[in-house]
Parts: C-alpha cells; structure tokens; sequence
C-alpha cells in the first residue's frame, strides 16, 4: 500500500528522509552494540548484529508511522477548512517526534551538542521542507503564508 499521490506522499518521503538519516548514521559509526544509547536497539544489535537488528528494528518501530499515514490517505478526507488546520499540525508533531526520535540519534554521534539543540534543529529543518512542499502543491498553503 501506497499514500496517494497528495501531501501524504510527500510528506512520507519526507519522514523517510530523517528516518533513513538515523538509519545510515548509525550503520556507519556505531562499531559496537554498547556505542548504541537507545536500550531498545542495543538489544535488537546484540542479538542479531549491528546491520541485521538496526534493520529489524527500524523496520518494526516505523510500520506503525507508514501504516497510519497510508491508512489515513486513502480513507480520511477532510474538508478544506479543517484541512487547513490539521495538516499543519500535523506536521508539528511529526517533526517534533521526527527530531527527537530520529534526528537527534542520528547527529549524536557526530554533532557534539545538547540534545534539546539537536532536536530543535531536526524540528526546524522538517518545518522548513514542510513548509516549501505546503507551498509548491498549494495543499494548506494559506495556513503558511498567514
């Protein structure tokens, strides 16, 4: 199942984007499961190796994330007012828990900053590209310029 061709599917590329960010970083620097800070995974990396149970575990942690958003796509229609109010928000608390989540884990292990820092900036950077994909398709777009 696929989004439909509308904001959903850009903004699944778009969540991917950080995801896969977390997802490579981690590949590349973490050489041992104890560098790993997030318990979870470190269990996943120990029992199966560093490639094997990143990839499990993502896999598993974000289906929920593609499976609402595809779910919500294809069945949830808003009207255009209401749209207007609730895509936006939306796109706050994705990339609220976008930066934390993924952003955040993925530039801790090169980016020396406080977390807070790092996760503001993951925020930042998802509303900036949010905002351009609002205003390139129109969808929303007067939520944004207001």
């Amino acid at each position: 199942m696929v989004p439909k061709n509308n904001i959903w599917l850009k903004r699944m590329c778009l969540i991917f984007g950080f995801i896969l960010l977390d997802y490579f970083a981690t590949l590349a620097f973490c050489i041992t499961p104890m560098e790993e800070a997030n318990p979870y995974l470190r269990v996943f990396i120990e029992n199966y190796g560093i490639f094997l149970g990143l990839t499990v575990f993502d896999f598993l942690i974000n289906l929920p994330i593609y499976l609402i958003l595809c779910f919500n796509s294809h069945f949830i229609s808003l009207p255009a007012p209401l749209s207007k109010m609730v895509d936006p928000l939306v796109d706050v608390i994705l990339a609220w828990f976008l930066a934390g989540a993924h952003f955040n884990g993925a530039t801790s292990w090169f980016w020396f900053a406080p977390d807070l820092i790092r996760q503001i900036t993951g925020f930042g950077i998802y509303l900036v590209i949010a905002m351009g994909t609002y205003l390139r398709s129109g969808v929303s777009g007067d939520f944004w310029i207001q």
